[in-house]
């Protein structure tokens, strides 16, 4: 008898795959035509096959249990059929196969539109789900008749395994074998079936030279009525340069197992440019696929397509005007005119946000392309990220590889001003870049077209710079912030981009909003980009608003019409429930243990029971807490007198009473708000502050701030102001505790007039006493598991009283002890090493005596603690 999973306990088969097929012809190596879309009036029978590893393979036959699934997803996921059978499973198959079908055998019949899954059980377990699509365009296709898509454009491009972007796509007909990684297809299609949604199934099969299938892949996508094009990229290769072997290849594109095309392309010694010639199936000759694009416009088209964008009056006339001068230097070239210097075409473009810069920038390279400058074009954009490596000669091969991405067309460098740091931060590598790119630029022979894009305050620093930037960028654009009624214009054009239409009382709405936000605006107004997030939005509220009544009685003006209050909702803020958080006794009790375990501090003790018991009437009042309160402190103190400690202490306390939402603490210095370049600071502090947002955020030697070791313009300054404006905006939602020594605070406070009434509380931790030093050091031995003779105690006090009278600033109190401790310890440590191992005493290991305080010199000791810092002077 056979045995069954069941009887034996453990599974005896490892799932492998479950595929969808409708053609039932054999392939090689047990292969189906395997599918996930179907065309209605091409299907009989569409197929399961279930898969999986025979762990009992070459041992003994045993019995399986098999359940296949069918159902209709769009009709409430009927179930369309459920096939439960048995089958004995022989030692000699590796890999079993199961394979059944569900239909009728005249094609057309029985399967309808819609979307299907199959789903597999194995001695009931699931196992699987697959999904396939059956399509219907009407009518049966065959012949050469595709009544799905026509073949628009295909060429082949190289790339790594995540693709590339489009405009960085370089297109080949020949490929390098030693640089080659993925050979893509880029494929688009004119969709002819756009009166409903469907599922394109494209297959993309690479061969060699013998016709030997080297790699496959598939590219499933939804398309939707609306698409007038489908655009698809498919690649086949390896990260790894060189899996590709020199020869002839081709690529075969299957669709509903009919080919569509077949690409030739060869790989050889080196990459060469052009699109490749395509073979249909029922033409004899190949052909050139490409799509009518901008590229094939006419100069005045490009002109007039200039002149058709909304606003930038100042930069159309700019622009048309530098055209006109570059035909005349041409026409004088022609003439005989020697025109010894070259046309110049790199340019500087400042503006705002959204102003406009990318898509001039984009037409100006198609412009130049038409004039003859440049070969191809198109832009590679790029920004710092891009351009400069973390370490030591990683910056320039990416600066070369951006470069050559460009060459024919336009490298934008967006944010360009992130390349010039500081003036006195000679290590960053961004000056490499302008090196390297004003060395390109003056090549002359470069075919490339180079614009920088920025704020315009940051752009004027960026080509102030390096002085060959100011030589070779001769070409200045200033985008402005659009107009009111320009951004009313954009707004129409936006709803024709998401086929919307505004009412009336809509439009006007609309028209205010942007009126209020270009009164309000700074450098950050995001002008058209604001617009289209504008109207995004009201579709949004458009589709919550008709969702909710009946769909099937809505018309197409339903559903584009944007009435009042559809703009009026994105206006409107949810009420927000606020969270109700008690207060946490245990992490209070174990916090305020942890407070008054610390030696010495009594005042900074006293004000923080103070407020827990503040917080604790509040509670008990019925009172909401949360956010209430504004607690903003400034610890004062000499160097190890615990301010960190507590402070972290402190948050946790925050967190218990429920003062804080989230009640964590981030810690930061200078180093973490400021950064080495025009504009940046802002960004980096604020991007801290959003770090601590409910919670606290620590700055450490806070001082460091103000006018750091009076460096003229600082940008200390601009992280003051970034948080002085956060800590009114934000008042409760988080706190700031700013530490630091006594005389540097005092001057940190004075430097802003807004700091000093922006900080509610200062905590001063004084000198800790003699008595207390030797607390502390008492405590410290103990915690390391050590003992101390009475002696030796007497003594090591006596040293640390001598530390506290000879003191000066720069003593670090808890951290001078702690520095005393190891050293005694290590004294002990080598007396014992000393000893032979049997003259050492048992239960002496880990006793400190009188000999090893006394070897303490704490007069020289005391030379190293009282040493000046860099940047001070001793009074």
């Amino acid at each position: 008898m056979a045995e069954t999973n069941e009887t034996k306990g453990a599974l005896k088969y490892k799932f492998r795959e479950l595929m969808v097929y409708a053609s039932t012809e054999w392939l090689a190596d047990n292969k189906k035509k395997y599918r996930q879309v179907f065309d209605r009036y091409e299907t009989s029978y569409i197929y399961a096959e279930l898969s999986f590893h025979n762990k009992e393979f070459d041992r003994s036959v045993w019995e399986v249990g098999i359940q296949l699934k069918c159902f209709d997803v769009i009709n409430n996921t009927k179930e369309v059929c459920a096939l439960d059978f048995k089958r004995k499973v022989s030692k000699y198959d590796n890999v079993v196969y199961i394979r059944e079908g569900w239909g009728n055998k005249k094609e057309g019949v029985f399967w309808k539109k819609g979307t299907y899954y199959w789903e597999a059980w194995i001695d009931g377990e699931k196992v699987a789900t697959k999904y396939f699509y059956v399509e219907d365009v009407g009518a049966k296709v065959n012949g050469k008749e595709n009544l799905y898509f026509d073949l628009e454009s295909l060429k082949l491009y190289e790339g790594k395994y995540d693709d590339v972007n489009e405009p960085d796509r370089t297109y080949l007909t020949e490929f390098s074998g030693e640089e080659t990684r993925y050979i893509y297809n880029e494929i688009l299609l004119k969709n002819k079936n756009q009166h409903e949604e469907w599922h394109c199934e494209l297959f993309a099969k690479f061969y060699n030279e013998a016709r030997e299938l080297k790699g496959q892949v598939t590219r499933l996508q939804t398309v939707k009525k609306e698409d007038e094009f489908v655009k698809i990229s498919a690649g086949w290769g390896s990260n790894v340069k060189g899996s590709w072997r020199d020869g002839a290849y081709t690529v075969e594109l299957v669709f509903l197992n009919k080919l569509v095309a077949v690409v030739p392309f060869t790989v050889g010694e080196n990459f060469e440019e052009g699109v490749p010639m395509v073979q249909l199936p029922y033409t004899r000759e190949p052909v050139i696929l490409t799509p009518g694009v901008e590229e094939n416009q006419t100069f005045e088209e490009l002109m007039v397509k200039l002149d058709g964008l909304i606003g930038l009056s100042h930069i159309k006339k700019q622009v048309r005007e530098h055209a006109q001068y570059i035909k005349f230097l041409q026409l004088r070239k022609e003439k005989g005119f020697l025109e010894k210097d070259d046309i110049n075409v790199h340019s500087v473009f400042k503006g705002n946000p959204g102003t406009g810069k990318t898509t001039v920038a984009r037409l100006m390279g198609l412009i130049y392309k038409k004039m003859g400058l440049l070969t191809k074009g198109h832009v590679h954009e790029v920004d710092r990220v891009d351009l400069v490596g973390e370490y030591i000669g990683q910056t320039a091969p990416k600066v070369k590889e951006a470069i050559e991405k460009a060459r024919g067309g336009v490298l934008f460098i967006d944010e360009a001003y992130a390349l010039a740091r500081a003036n006195d931060d000679s290590k960053d590598f961004g000056r490499e870049v302008i090196e390297i790119l004003v060395k390109e630029m003056s090549n002359g022979e470069g075919d490339m077209a180079v614009i920088v894009a920025g704020y315009p305050k940051e752009m004027d620093h960026f080509i102030a710079s390096n002085p060959g930037l100011k030589s070779r960028f001769k070409l200045f654009y200033e985008f402005k912030d659009y107009l009111p009624q320009e951004l009313s214009q954009i707004a129409e054009y936006a709803c024709i981009e998401k086929e919307v239409v505004l009412s009336e009382d809509a439009k006007e709405i609309i028209d205010d909003l942007i009126v209020s936000e270009f009164r309000d605006r700074d450098k950050t107004f995001g002008n058209a980009r604001y617009v289209f997030d504008l109207i995004e939005k009201a579709k949004v509220n458009l589709g919550l608003r008709v969702m909710k009544g009946k769909t099937n009685q809505l018309d197409t003006v339903a559903l584009s019409y944007i009435i009042g209050d559809d703009v009026k909702a994105i206006q409107e803020e949810e009420a927000i429930i606020r969270p109700n958080i008690p207060i946490d006794k245990v992490l209070l009790t174990t916090a305020l243990d942890e407070l008054n375990s610390m030696i010495g501090i009594e005042g900074v003790k006293k004000q923080i029971r103070e407020l827990v018991e503040i917080v604790k009437y509040h509670k008990e009042s019925g009172k909401d807490v949360l956010n209430n309160f504004y607690l903003h402190t400034v610890f004062v103190g000499n160097p190890g007198t615990g301010k960190t400690t507590v402070a972290r202490i402190l948050t946790k306390i925050y967190k218990a009473l429920g003062i804080l939402e989230r009640g964590h603490m981030v810690e930061t210095d200078r180093q973490g708000l400021i950064a080495g370049f025009v504009g940046q600071t802002a960004t980096k502090t604020a991007e801290k502050i959003d770090e601590a947002m409910g919670g606290v955020l620590f700055i450490d030697e806070a001082y460091a701030l103000s006018n750091y070791n009076g460096l003229q313009g600082d940008y200390g300054n601009e992280a003051i102001q970034t948080i002085l404006k956060r800590m009114e905006d934000h008042r409760g939602e988080f706190f700031i505790f700013a530490a630091g020594y006594p005389d540097n605070m005092e001057v940190f406070l004075k430097a802003n007039p807004g700091l000093n009434s922006r900080f509610d509380k200062i905590l001063r931790f004084d000198d800790y006493t003699p008595t207390e030093l030797s607390m502390i050091a008492m405590k410290m031995i103990t915690d390391d598991n050590y003992h101390i003779t009475p002696k030796a105690v007497k003594l090591l006090s006596e040293k640390l009283e001598y530390a506290h009278k000879f003191r000066d600033k720069f003593f670090g109190n808890a951290r001078d002890v702690r520095n005393v401790v190891l050293e005694i310890v290590k004294n002990q440590n080598l007396r014992l090493s000393s000893l032979k191992a049997e003259d050492r005493p048992k239960n002496g290991r880990a006793q400190i005596i009188f000999d090893d305080v006394n070897k303490l010199n704490l007069e020289e000791e005391m030379k190293v603690f009282n040493r000046p810092t860099i940047g001070f002077k001793n009074d």
